[in-house]
């Protein structure tokens, strides 16, 4: 792959396009990137920001995040959050969860000192549990091994998703944090996560061997991992990465937890929520040593497919609780999509 090039000004109309060489290095496309401006704020934001590389303090980005936190939607987006952690979990892929709502805002570059997110925060703070990681309120029936009543409680496939939130938002060093990454850590297995709950959920786990990895539990701690320093190099994080190439080596034959790499995996959609091809690119294209693997490669060129001529793409699939956004709809190639592919594809060049 080319290094895509990095530019650090120029108006929108005049933005030198970045471009990579796909399938034999032959054939090209270019990074919409003049398109790109043209959309919403957070996506002129996140484009300024992830693909020309422009800092904070350069005048068209500081426009472009003060536009993006007087949107509507992102306004909504933490009204709705205010009254942290909000109703009992019923699905933890349901897109509308306040745990994967959270991490969207910290995505798009929301931090603690913006208007509204300090008191989220402080509500998630004032949620550690005993062992560390931050509760929501579940409720497991006696039939799936739990109580049945409403229960302060977390799971590997929420609480590494706050935690990621909360270190995206500027909390990295927060003792609670720490204590609450430690523990998560500590999780780990030979062969990446396991489908861990609290002690409060009692003996309740997902519908798999418990000796196998949980393929989401293991994304959602590698999504977490990549932000820190000194944990994205360490064995934890090369296991986990390991276990997701391999089960995409082994699509065919290996769903652990009944979670599958085969068509509906493959399409794509946004924002990450669940397990996806594009979010399981966008989690290993943080790791230098996934990026080099052939079976990385393999997942690229997968998505690298669905491209247009123009080298825009489409949803395949959506998410109903977010129609409102211009991702949500399936009938015309979406910015926001397009934004997060071209993300993972200008990663290919970092060391």
């Amino acid at each position: 792959d080319a290094v895509p090039a990095r530019h650090s000004g120029g108006s929108a109309g005049a933005v030198t396009r970045l471009k990579t060489h796909i399938v034999d290095g032959e054939s090209s496309m270019d990074v919409p990137i003049d398109w790109l401006l043209e959309g919403e704020s957070w996506i002129q934001y996140r484009t300024r920001r992830d693909l020309l590389g422009q800092a904070e303090g350069e005048p068209q980005v500081a426009a472009a995040r003060a536009a993006m936190l007087a949107d509507a939607r992102v306004d909504a987006l933490l009204a709705g959050l205010a009254d942290w952690p909000g109703e009992v979990i019923a699905s933890h892929k349901s897109a509308g969860q306040p745990f994967h709502r959270l991490p969207f805002l910290a995505d798009l570059g929301l931090r603690i000192d913006d208007p509204g997110v300090e008191p989220i925060v402080t509500r998630i703070l004032a949620g550690q549990t005993a062992e560390g990681p931050f509760g929501l309120p579940m409720t497991i029936n006696e039939g799936h091994g739990g109580s049945g009543q409403e229960q302060w409680a977390w799971a590997l496939c929420d609480a590494p998703l706050v935690v990621f939130a909360l270190v995206k938002l500027g909390l990295e060093k927060e003792p609670a944090v720490q204590r609450a990454i430690d523990y998560l850590i500590g999780l780990a297995r030979p062969n990446g996560w396991p489908c861990a709950v609290s002690a409060a959920l009692g003996g309740w786990r997902g519908p798999g061997r418990k000796e196998d990895a949980c393929p989401f539990a293991t994304l959602a701690m590698l999504k977490l991992l990549a932000e820190v320093d000194e944990l994205r190099a360490g064995p934890e994080a090369r296991a986990g990465t390991e276990t997701l190439l391999e089960l995409w080596e082994n699509s065919l034959t290996r769903h652990p937890y009944i979670f599958y790499m085969g068509t509906d995996f493959r399409k794509l959609k946004y924002p990450f929520i669940w397990y996806d091809l594009l979010h399981v690119l966008d989690v290993l294209s943080r790791f230098a040593w996934a990026r080099e693997d052939a079976r990385f490669g393999d997942m690229l060129a997968v998505l690298r497919s669905k491209a247009d001529a123009q080298g825009r793409f489409t949803p395949e699939s959506v998410w109903a609780a977010w129609k409102a956004w211009e991702f949500g709809q399936k009938k015309a190639p979406s910015r926001g999509l397009t934004l997060a592919a071209w993300r993972v594809m200008g990663r290919m060049g970092e060391n």
